[in-house]
């Protein structure tokens, strides 16, 4: 299974959880608390990120991203979105970051061969 499954799976779970017994289910009573319970969570497990970071203990870091992406999906769900939706971000991010990349290594070789100025190469990556 890959991890693309596994987010799928997850939010499959979460999904059916939406609508349940909030007293047999962490994830439909942070649903029935609403989107601030919802948000005010994932800002906990953000900081809880932080603080194990600054501790320096991977385990620790692990464990607290998972949380956070956990409850991350939750926000999702709770907005329509899932984590392809996030996914397709990321690839579309990717591929402008590349394409940036290759822009400025082009314009660094024709400001190398002569064929364009620092600023002319600079405006062309800008743009």
């Amino acid at each position: 299974m890959n991890s693309n499954d596994t987010l799928a799976r997850l939010a499959a779970v979460i999904a059916s959880r939406r609508g349940g017994d909030p007293d047999k289910s962490y994830v439909a009573r942070l649903f029935a608390k609403g989107p601030d319970a919802i948000l005010k969570k994932v800002g906990e497990e953000a900081t809880e990120v932080v603080m194990a970071a600054k501790d320096g203990d991977r385990a620790r870091v692990t464990a607290e991203v998972a949380d956070l992406w956990f409850h991350s999906m939750i926000a999702l769900a709770q907005y329509g979105l899932a984590p392809a939706d996030v996914l397709a971000e990321l690839q579309r991010q990717c591929s402008q970051q590349r394409g940036k990349v290759t822009a400025e290594l082009i314009a660094k070789q024709l400001v190398e061969q002569g064929h364009l100025t620092k600023f002319q190469a600079s405006k062309l990556v800008a743009e």
